[in-house]
């Protein structure tokens, strides 16, 4: 019988995969580096993961354990389709495991589908402890994990732990944790203008620019060049 593993390798793309590779960093010395990509365009890999939503958690647990990338990929989509019909021992169980298992979500792209619906939607009615922990280990997809999960809460007009969390990270050095806080930063304004406005009158000289780009994005002109200037 053919496993998800063995579809998706027949789905491998060679020259797609050296162009995935470069953008994705994954040279000597890069956020990525290390990581192995098949080149397989993101649609296919959730056609193929789609068909697969009947794996267990040890099983999707094999798969996130995968050097190749669109594996990785593959077991969070399916961890994705399963936790909003599963019970609530279930959805804690696929909790815990996101968190045991984020040495392999290590990427931006395994971040940025997953933490707000797994992590951010589990830890929104508990307590989010657990996030201010993440933001302070020196391991950059935990940092990215603790703040790309606030996205649930602001989507529900909760904005504490995202401007909190923001101010934690305001000193660290990575761009993806700059681009991060600069997107949560401007979800907030869209919602609340007022509440990131006032984040950047008390840190915009301590905010990275990047995240202060992203923030001001949709700013009018005159507002964007405001900030741009102090």
């Amino acid at each position: 019988m053919q496993d998800i593993r063995s579809e998706l390798a027949e789905l491998a793309d060679e020259d797609r995969s050296r162009q995935v590779s470069r953008f994705f960093q994954n040279g000597p010395g890069q956020y990525a580096e290390g990581d192995v990509f098949w080149g397989i365009p993101n649609p296919k890999v959730r056609e193929v993961a789609k068909r697969w939503t009947h794996l267990n958690l040890k099983q999707v647990e094999k798969l996130l354990r995968d050097p190749i990338h669109e594996c990785r990929f593959a077991a969070l989509l399916i961890w994705l389709k399963k936790y909003p019909k599963a019970t609530a021992i279930d959805q804690q169980a696929i909790f815990d495991s996101y968190l045991t298992h984020l040495e392999y979500i290590n990427n931006w792209d395994l971040v940025d589908i997953s933490a707000p619906h797994i992590v951010g939607h589990y830890l929104f009615d508990k307590d989010r402890e657990v996030l201010y922990d993440l933001a302070s280990r020196p391991h950059l997809w935990s940092q990215r994990v603790a703040i790309i999960s606030t996205f649930h809460f602001i989507r529900k007009n909760q904005f504490t732990d995202t401007l909190a969390l923001s101010k934690i990270l305001l000193s660290h050095p990575h761009h993806l944790i700059h681009k991060a806080i600069g997107w949560m930063l401007r979800e907030v304004g869209k919602r609340d203008l007022d509440s990131m406005e006032a984040f950047l009158h008390e840190h915009t000289v301590a905010l990275p620019r990047t995240s202060l780009r992203y923030a001001i994005e949709k700013l009018p002109p005159s507002r964007r060049q405001y900030y741009l200037t102090l």
